[in-house]
């Protein structure tokens, strides 16, 4: 067998091999049971409002669940965690209650668009609202404030800037919230960081 023959053969191998990844179907957003715990957090996620997250890992079928789209990007956002995702959903919440959104009601978390910065309190206080359309997702702004984003728009600066816009606000005696969350996201942020700047 010569060389080119082996060359031949190798690359034939991986391009197959890359084929029947692409082909292998995303595993699905799994159901929220009453049990589940948030993956940063511990609190119970079914107790809570606002719309949800799920992340996959490469390499690791195992789903991690989310109380907040918030908490799942403050973990898809670590350093050792931002180059290991396969994929994640998050709730449309244009079509599911706020209060508890449904299980059919996810969608893939890189084509929603996000809200942040509105006064409608999801898990352990501000969380991003998530839609599948972005006109759902610039009427929620309208009515509620906010800023419309893309998942790429989405940084540890900006969950820095929400964390501390939301303990100010409980700090005031703004809107309700569970104390002490925003220094989770704090923590996950990494410390200091100027305003975003969207």
């Amino acid at each position: 067998m010569t060389r080119t023959t082996l060359t031949a053969l190798v690359l034939a191998v991986l391009l197959a091999g890359c084929s029947g990844s692409e082909d292998k179907p995303l595993a699905a957003a799994q159901p929220i049971t009453d049990g589940d715990s948030c993956h940063v957090c511990g609190m119970l996620i079914a107790e809570l409002p606002g719309p949800k997250g799920q992340a996959y890992l490469n390499r690791d079928e195992a789903v991690r669940k989310f109380c907040s789209t918030t908490d799942m990007f403050a973990f898809l956002l670590q350093p050792e965690n931002e180059n290991r995702l396969s994929h994640a959903w998050v709730h449309d919440v244009a079509v599911t209650p706020w209060s508890r959104p449904a299980d059919d009601a996810f969608i893939l978390a890189s084509e929603a668009w996000y809200v942040a910065g509105h006064d409608q309190r999801g898990a352990m206080g501000h969380t991003l609202a998530s839609f599948r359309e972005r006109h759902h997702a610039e009427a929620f702004s309208e009515t509620h404030g906010g800023e419309v984003l893309a998942f790429g728009d989405i940084d540890l600066e900006l969950l820095t800037e929400l964390a501390r816009a939301d303990a100010s606000m409980q700090h005031h005696g703004g809107m309700p919230g569970h104390e002490g969350h925003g220094n989770e996201v704090n923590d996950h942020a990494g410390h200091g960081g100027a305003m975003h700047g969207h």
